[in-house]
C-alpha cells in the first residue's frame, strides 16, 4: 500500500512538472513562433489547438465550454496578436510578451480566489483591447465594437460564472453593450500612450483598454460587495471604487486627451 502512495504521488508531481514544462513552451513558443513567421496564423493554432479539450466531450457541450473558456482564449490570442503587430524583428517587447504569457498559463489561470477571478476577468480585457485597437486602427469600426463586445460578455460571464448559481445572461449581455458603446462612442478618436520608461521600445497603450479596466476593476469589486451581503449596498463598500473609477476616468478623458500619438 505504501509503495502504491508512493508512486501515484511521484507520478502526479511527475504530471504536474511535465504539465509546468507545456505551458512554458506554448507561452514562449506561441509568441516566438509569430515574431520568426511574421504572421500570427501559427501562433493562434497554437493558442487554439492548447484549447482541445474543449471539444473532448459530447458536442452539445461545445458551446458551453467555449464560452467558459472565452476569457483565456481572449488573453493568449491578444498576447500573439500584439507580438504580431509589432513586427517580425525580435524585440524587448516580444520577450516581454513571452514571459508574461507563460505567467499567465503558470501563475494566474490556475487561480479560483476573488482577487483572482477579477484579475483574470481585467487581464482579458486590457489585453484583448489593445489588441483590437492595434489592429482595427485602419478598419471599419463595427469590427472593434463586435469584439469589444464579445470581450465585455466574457469577462463579466467568467465573474458571475464563480460566483452566481441564477441566471446571469442577461447581466452579461448588458456588460457586452456597454462595452460596445464605449468602444463606439470611441472609435473616432482611438488614442495611444508611449511608455516613456521603455519608449525605445516603441510600446504603445490604448486609452480605451486603461478606461475600461478601471471602469471593469471598479464594477466586479462593487458587484462582490452586492453579492456579499445578499444583495444589499453597502455604501461603504461601493464608495471607494466608483469614486475610484468616476475621478481617474475623468482625469484621464479631460486631462490626457491630447494624445503624442494619435490613431
Amino acid at each position: 500500500m505504501a509503495d502504491y502512495v508512493f508512486i501515484r504521488k511521484s507520478r502526479n508531481k511527475l504530471s504536474s512538472i511535465l504539465h509546468v514544462f507545456l505551458n512554458i513552451l506554448l507561452g514562449a513558443g506561441s509568441i516566438l513562433v509569430t515574431v520568426i513567421s511574421g504572421s500570427w496564423i501559427i501562433g493562434m493554432i497554437l493558442v487554439f489547438i492548447s484549447k482541445w479539450r474543449i471539444f473532448a466531450v459530447r458536442p452539445r457541450f461545445w458551446f458551453l465550454n467555449i464560452k467558459s473558456n472565452l476569457v483565456d482564449i481572449i488573453v493568449g490570442a491578444s498576447l500573439v496578436l500584439i507580438a504580431y503587430c509589432y513586427g517580425g524583428e525580435l524585440l524587448p517587447i516580444h520577450i516581454i510578451l513571452a514571459v508574461f504569457y507563460v505567467f499567465w498559463l503558470v501563475l494566474f489561470k490556475p487561480l479560483t480566489s476573488e482577487n483572482g477571478t477579477i484579475i483574470q476577468s481585467l487581464f482579458a480585457i486590457f489585453f484583448g483591447t489593445t489588441a483590437t485597437i492595434l489592429l482595427t486602427s485602419t478598419i471599419d469600426s463595427i469590427v472593434l465594437v463586435i469584439v469589444e463586445f464579445i470581450i465585455g460578455y466574457s469577462a463579466s460571464r467568467h465573474l458571475l460564472a464563480q460566483k452566481s448559481e441564477g441566471n446571469f445572461t442577461m447581466t452579461t449581455l448588458v456588460s457586452g453593450l456597454l462595452f460596445a458603446e464605449i468602444a463606439l462612442l470611441s472609435s473616432a478618436w482611438s488614442i495611444l500612450y508611449p511608455v516613456k520608461l521603455v519608449s525605445a521600445m516603441g510600446i504603445q497603450i490604448p486609452q480605451l483598454s486603461i478606461i475600461l479596466t478601471i471602469i471593469s476593476f471598479s464594477f466586479f469589486k462593487i458587484y462582490y460587495s452586492i453579492e456579499k451581503h445578499d444583495g444589499k449596498i453597502i455604501k461603504s463598500d461601493i464608495a471607494a471604487p466608483a469614486i475610484f473609477a468616476i475621478l481617474t476616468v475623468a482625469i484621464i478623458i479631460f486631462a490626457f486627451s491630447n494624445p503624442i500619438f494619435n490613431i
